[in-house]
């Protein structure tokens, strides 16, 4: 959707690869290839930038298991998201870690600015205009932390830097990639978003499941509180029992029947 917006505003697109972060490599190629697919139907170019997983893990992965450490609860999302798809009564608190926590950010931070630096040294290398993000379509990024990392990079590297909060787009860019049957994964990239998603999926699934028990009950509570409709419940079952005992009464005559 990013590039879709961009297009309409009048820009040449080309887009830059650049995903150290992703782990493991299988999944660093399926999700360049998809996009290889998409650009080639969209005709824009793909440029990709050095996987290297090594330089991650030195530059941004050390915040990651700090904060494993520092947060128990944390550290149970990670033991619960990788073993289960049930929540456990502490979910909530857990998730609004995983989302919240100010460590969490600053990991994310500096796995933003490494993959923004990369990009925009590429682009005042190849004399590009400016440098845009589609991180910032997703509602599950820190948004805030995307810009500011964009403008600094862009700034460093002396091109102008185009950034848009794209997350009102985000579900018309769920559909279409769903319409156009994309690989979407589930999961940001690097190795503790794994079990992050894991957690956050699992959280959402018990409150949708919460919210639905709770609207049943509210239902149950209205046709309860009105005379006509619990007048209607006791005569829809008092029928239903009813035809119940005549098939009864009528299987009985057809086996005598039969017996005779």
């Amino acid at each position: 959707m990013p590039t879709t917006l961009l297009r309409e505003e009048g820009h040449d697109i080309t887009v830059f690869y650049a995903n150290s972060n992703i782990a493991p490599a299988s999944e660093y190629e399926r999700r360049l290839v998809e996009l290889q697919k998409y650009a080639a139907m969209q005709g824009f170019d793909v440029i990709e930038g050095t996987y290297d997983p090594d330089a991650w893990e030195k530059t941004v992965a050390p915040i990651g298991e700090s904060l494993k450490r520092y947060s128990p609860a944390f550290g149970a999302a990670f033991a619960q998201g990788s073993s289960s798809e049930t929540p456990s009564n502490d979910v909530p608190a857990t998730v609004a870690e995983l989302l919240d926590d100010e460590r969490r950010k600053e990991r994310c931070r500096a796995c933003y600015r490494m993959r923004l630096e990369e990009a925009a040294a590429m682009a005042a290398e190849g004399s590009y205009e400016g440098l845009a993000t589609t991180l910032a379509v997703s509602p599950y990024q820190f948004t805030e932390v995307i810009r500011e990392e964009l403008h600094r990079a862009c700034a460093q590297a002396g091109i102008a830097a185009h950034f848009e909060d794209y997350r009102p787009y985000y579900d018309e860019a769920t559909r279409i990639s769903r319409e156009l049957g994309m690989y979407r994964q589930n999961y940001c990239g690097c190795r503790f978003s794994v079990q992050e998603g894991a957690a956050t999926r699992a959280f959402i699934k018990q409150q949708r499941k919460a919210k639905k028990a709770a609207r049943a009950a509210e239902r149950l509570q209205a046709q309860s509180a009105d005379p006509q409709a619990a007048r209607a419940r006791a005569q829809k079952k008092a029928y239903a029992e009813a035809q119940a005992k005549k098939k009864a009464i009528l299987k009985g005559l057809r086996e005598k029947r039969k017996g005779d």
